[in-house]
Order: structure tokens, then sequence, then C-alpha cells
């Protein structure tokens, strides 16, 4: 269906800084999150390479008039046309002003880009699927900018106690993970937004991938990866938990998974979190592996072949996929903030879901529970343990210590530990 408003982003304040400030505006993200609606609010004339091919034939000639007409120019696909970063680069020269161009990709480019800087004249924006603050579903009563700067006084006052999470509220979890947060998808029923999903990663594994990669590869193996990776998600499963799943094992089997991992992010569908490097106050050894996760937690989903009803009975793979949605989410606000979002695990098994690290070296430490109220203070011993370790002096004092919920009010426990849910958040 088409939509016939355009849903504000979350980048949309990003894409009008850098053009204030850089005549290029590089948008890069998954096919299908909204790339090119977004960047038209910006644009003043658009050349759709992907559409237009008398206009791939210019520009791969060398005559596309680049310093011609209105700008911002959209330039949407651009790496369908191999040397048109050179000639967006002289022509941003030429020009010689801030706000020229915006150049949208479903996948990064393998060879000029990264030959050729765009260091003065280029800003990128990574742009994901939509979280649940773009798509309506979130109130934003608690925003994520404000904890950094001032703790909870902003946002959260202390409370006694929180609801817990009914069985219809589960079932509003998991039509979430069903839609997912694909522009598209947002006004249809969850069991069409899976078929939505379903389809899409059918074509990754049959067109977008030899498209985008030079790469040999099977669709059959790609396809077993991506279900194992849903199986996987927001884990630390090894590349050979990941090989075996694809019927294979050996250094060979383990050089497929690099391989295919390398061309799923080049894609955009794979966004594995890192772990967290931090100075502690012991010698305890930090774990470095990444924790798995697709860009959405509807392919996911559609990779397992998951219904509504099998989640809803299966409240472990549930909880994994809504630690996976809430991964989305912060990403998408952390990106706001100027923040990186890791994951925090220790030789002692300690673990912590995320740590939000701002660029001025603050930090939030999250994590995410489905509500039960065990878990809840089983997360908030966890977070504290965490702070107990990181050595404070060189890494500052967390600026918040938060529980990420499925619903429910916000609220402070008396130890100091903020209880949010999802569906509060904002940047």
């Amino acid at each position: 269906m088409v939509v016939d408003r355009y849903m504000p982003r979350v980048i949309d304040t990003q894409i009008a800084d850098k053009l204030r400030s850089l005549p290029v505006v590089l948008v890069e993200g998954t096919r299908g999150c909204g790339k090119t609606t977004t960047s038209q609010q910006f644009a003043a004339s658009e050349i759709l390479f992907d559409e237009d091919e008398s206009a791939r034939g210019h520009a791969s000639q060398g005559t596309l008039p680049l310093t011609e007409g209105a700008h911002p120019m959209l330039l949407d696909e651009w790496p369908l046309v191999p040397g048109l970063w050179d000639q967006v680069r002289r022509a941003s020269d030429r020009l010689g002003r801030p706000g020229r161009f915006i150049l949208s990709a479903s996948a990064r480019p393998s060879d000029y880009i990264f030959r050729h800087s765009g260091a003065g004249r280029v800003g990128r924006i990574l742009m994901r699927p939509m979280s649940l603050w773009e798509s309506g579903t979130s109130t934003g009563t608690v925003s994520l900018g404000k904890l950094f700067d001032s703790g909870y006084e902003a946002d959260l006052r202390p409370l006694t106690t929180s609801n817990a999470t009914p069985a219809d509220e589960l079932r509003e979890v998991i039509d979430w993970l069903l839609r997912g947060g694909w522009p598209l998808t947002q006004h249809i029923e969850p069991r069409d937004a899976q078929e939505f999903a379903r389809d899409y990663l059918n074509e990754v594994c049959r067109v977008d991938l030899p498209q985008t990669s030079n790469i040999r590869h099977n669709p059959q193996g790609v396809r077993r990866l991506l279900a194992s990776l849903a199986r996987n998600s927001a884990s630390e499963a090894s590349q050979n938990t990941l090989a075996t799943d694809l019927g294979e094992s050996g250094a060979i089997a383990r050089q497929t998974v690099r391989t295919y991992l390398d061309a799923l992010s080049s894609i955009f569908i794979y966004e594995p979190q890192p772990a967290w490097k931090v100075r502690l106050l012991s010698r305890s050894t930090l774990r470095s592996s990444p924790k798995h996760h697709l860009v959405d937690p509807s392919l996911a989903t559609a990779a397992l072949g998951a219904s509504a009803d099998s989640l809803f009975k299966d409240r472990q793979a549930l909880g994994l996929l809504f630690e996976s949605m809430v991964m989305r989410d912060l990403r998408v606000y952390a990106q706001a903030c100027r923040s990186a979002v890791y994951h925090y695990r220790d030789k002692d098994k300690l673990e912590v879901d995320a740590i939000l690290e701002r660029d001025d070296g603050k930090w939030i430490a999250v994590e995410v529970k489905l509500g039960a109220p065990d878990a809840i203070e089983e997360a908030a011993q966890s977070l504290l343990k965490l702070t107990a370790k990181v050595d404070t002096s060189v890494m500052g004092a967390p600026s918040a210590l938060i529980i990420i919920t499925s619903t429910g009010k916000p609220y402070m426990r008396t130890d100091g530990v903020g209880v949010v849910s999802i569906t509060a958040l904002k940047p």
C-alpha cells in the first residue's frame, strides 16, 4: 500500500544539520527503510538511478550536469553508476557551498569510496527501520538525550510499584515484532507484514547479495545463515555454531560464514553489537565477541517462520527478539545523541545487555527485560555490579542505569535504577 503522508524520522534533524555544514550528505541503510522518501523531503531536485536508465548512461560517461539545476540534488542509489563518487566530489568542489548533494544507497560500495576520501566534503548518516517513537507507538515521555545530560531528573520520578505485563500486552509486543519498522508495513496487519518480511529475505538471497557483493554464494546457504542469526538473536553465538547451522564444519565453513556476514553487513541487513572496551577496577577479563542482530526483528521472525501464537508460547525466544527490537530503537536514538551501542560481558559471567557511550565519554548501562518482577530485580543487580567494577575515576559514573521493559509507566527504584518501557523512550 502507498503511505499518503510523510512520517517524520529521527535522522531528519541529522540530515538538516549536515546540509548546513557540508557539501554532500550520504544517507545509507537497508532497502525499504525509507531513505529515498526521507531524502526527498530535503531535495530541490532528484535523479533516481534505479529508475532512470538515461541518467545512468549520462553519469557513466561523465556528462551528467551535476553543477546545474536546483540543489540540494538527490542522487538516489548512486552506487549503480561506477565513478559517480568522484564526479560528485569534483562538482561539490566547484560549487563551493554546503548542502549541494544528497546521496542515498542501500549498499556500501566496495572500492572507490574508500580509495578517495570524502573528508571535509561528505557527512555520512546511517538510516535504520523505524523505531517505536517514529511509528507513533512510543509516547516519548523519557528522553535518552536528557538522561545523558541530567540523569533521571527530567523524566523519571520515584514510584513504589510498577504494573506487571499481562497477556494482552505481550500480544501487542508480538505485533510490534511481526510488523517491524518498515514504513510500508505500519498500516497493515502483522500477518501481512510478515509476508512482506519473508519476500524481503527471499530477495536478499536471490538478488541483493549477487548484485551488491562480488561473492559467489548459495542462496539456500544464506537463507540458513539468516535463520541461524535469527535463532541466535541477542547472543554471542560463535562462527562454529553458525557454520553448524549451515550444515558444515571446519575452517572453510567458518570462512563461508565470515564472507556471508560481511556481505549481509554491506547491505545493512546484519548489524552486530560490539563489546564495550572499558577500564575496570579489577583484572577481570572482558569478552570481545559481538552480539548478533538483524537490522529489524521482523526479519528474524520471518527467518524463523514464527507466528504470533508460537512466539507467545516460547517466552525465551520472545525475550531475545524483544531485546533485538530494543537494540534497533536504541541505535536510532543513540545515533541522534552522538552515541554508540555496545554490550558488556566478562569472564565472571557478568553481562549487561547494552552500554550507550556518547562521544564525550558519558555512558548509560541498560538491561532489557519483558517485565517479570524477578527478572527486574536480577537486571538491577547486574547493573549495580557493573557500576562497582568500572573504574569511574577514568570512565566517570554512569549517567543512568536503566531497565527497559515492554510496558508500564516509567519509575525509579530505591537503589537508583530506572525502569522504563520501550513505549516511553525517544531520542
